[in-house]
């Protein structure tokens, strides 16, 4: 084992991966530092050695993986076999491990966000007319991030931080309810971008903010400026049913589905869909069963908003089959137009049935592995590559609906323009001399 051997093992290794459509796997095996270290030995018949591909690659690409680490460790290990193992005298797995290299700078290194992206979130709040501090007083709202009693004040007559902003904010009332973006002392234009975040991670905690739609549309706006600059804020628990964020580098965090999922939402206009976007995004690798039981409410949402616009009434109880089976009927999902004669007619029916059914799967998975339900001590959830599949088979479904949806609204509009221009005009009477 090593050397130019090992390069011809692992040239091979890499061809299997990208023949087999397995590119990221292929990609990282490219890019890693290879090394094959024995690191066992089996006394069973005969005694077998045991080799272990390692894989170091970059310590921010090791995190970003998650959970998808172990897959492409499968996925590599299998091909590694098939290479190394020609008979029965060694066992071969492949690991990947971060690079361990010297960052003379990493104590120093700071979370980094922009000026720019810091203004805008500051003047969305004044747009809105949103309070940072929102329920709380200021001194009450700072006091959970900062030891105000030992910042220095800025009036002679008060000792430290708490008492000037008491007078000036409750006492005087002489500072602008924005003062504290200004204030050098908490520096949240140009001081730590890490402090930046928990500031804003603060504004929507439940006791600040325990209006709950409010806190997902501040956490949605600060979102659209944080993930340019490779951060967002995310949900890591409740509080009395309301979500606490916060503030996490972007990794693996939903993927193209979610990103198409927000412009359906945004052709129907729904923003009860944005919010379960928000939440279904934050929660694919770190909470899949929320993921599973957010990717159903989001189909479900779905149909309620194109029901509505189409003006079709539908029970306050109605489950998620019964909704699908009324969107179907309404647009036509499994239309009664593909004639037999058409090529791939009984396929293209097959497709369209199975896409409506997708919602009684989805409602089931859910009823097994989603949020909402209690557990018993041996349940095991899934992982965040069902969660991905639940919200890609949501999203596939979403999709086709609005798309179809707006068919329907273009083609209804052209019918009534169509007859409005067909209606014969009146002559208008003769008045009686």
């Amino acid at each position: 084992m090593g050397g130019q051997d090992d390069e011809a093992h692992l040239a091979a290794i890499e061809a299997m991966l990208s023949a087999e459509g397995m590119a990221e796997a292929a990609e990282l095996l490219r890019e890693a530092d290879c090394e094959v270290t024995e690191t066992g030995y089996d006394n069973w018949n005969g005694g077998t050695p045991i080799y272990t591909l390692f894989l170091s690659i970059d310590p921010a690409h090791y995190g970003r993986l998650g959970a998808k680490r172990v897959t492409l460790e499968e996925q590599i290990t299998a091909r590694a076999k098939a290479v190394y193992e020609r008979d029965d005298s060694m066992w071969f797995n492949a690991s990947i491990r971060p690079r361990i290299q010297q960052r003379p700078e990493w104590r120093a290194a700071p979370a980094n966000v922009s000026r720019r992206a810091r203004r805008n979130i500051i003047d969305g709040l004044k747009v809105d007319g949103i309070a940072w501090m929102g329920s709380l007083d200021d001194v009450e709202f700072l006091q959970r991030l900062w030891d105000l009693e030992a910042l220095p004040s800025h009036d002679s007559r008060y000792k430290d931080a708490a008492g000037d902003i008491w007078q000036h904010r409750w006492n005087n009332n002489d500072w602008d309810d924005d003062w504290v973006f200004e204030d050098k002392r908490f520096d949240l234009i140009d001081g730590p971008a890490d402090r930046f975040l928990a500031f804003l991670a603060e504004t929507v905690h439940p006791v600040v903010r325990p209006d709950r739609n409010q806190a997902l549309d501040m956490v949605r706006n600060f979102n659209d400026q944080l993930r340019p600059e490779g951060w967002m804020l995310i949900e890591i628990e409740k509080i009395a049913g309301r979500p606490r964020f916060v503030a996490q580098a972007i990794g693996e965090m939903g993927g193209r589905s979610v990103m198409r999922a927000r412009t359906v939402a945004d052709a129907l206009d729904a923003a009860w869909m944005q919010r379960e976007i928000a939440r279904l995004e934050n929660a694919v690798d770190r909470d899949p069963a929320l993921a599973i039981g957010t990717a159903k409410e989001l189909v479900e949402s779905c149909c309620k908003s194109v029901l509505t616009k189409r003006g079709i009434s539908y029970p306050h109880s109605a489950d998620l089959p019964a909704l699908t089976k009324l969107v179907a009927k309404e647009l036509g999902l499994v239309p009664d137009d593909i004639t037999d004669a058409a090529k791939g007619a009984d396929t293209i029916r097959l497709i369209l049935r199975n896409l409506s059914a997708l919602t009684q799967y989805l409602a089931e998975l859910r009823g097994l592995y989603g949020s909402g339900h209690g557990r018993d001590g041996q349940h095991r959830g899934l992982q965040p590559r069902h969660a991905r599949l639940a919200v890609g088979a949501a999203v596939a479904f979403i999709d086709f609906v609005t798309e179809t949806y707006r068919e329907r609204q273009f083609r209804d509009e052209a019918a009534r323009a169509s007859q409005a221009s067909a209606q014969p005009v009146m002559p208008t009477a003769a008045k009686a001399g």
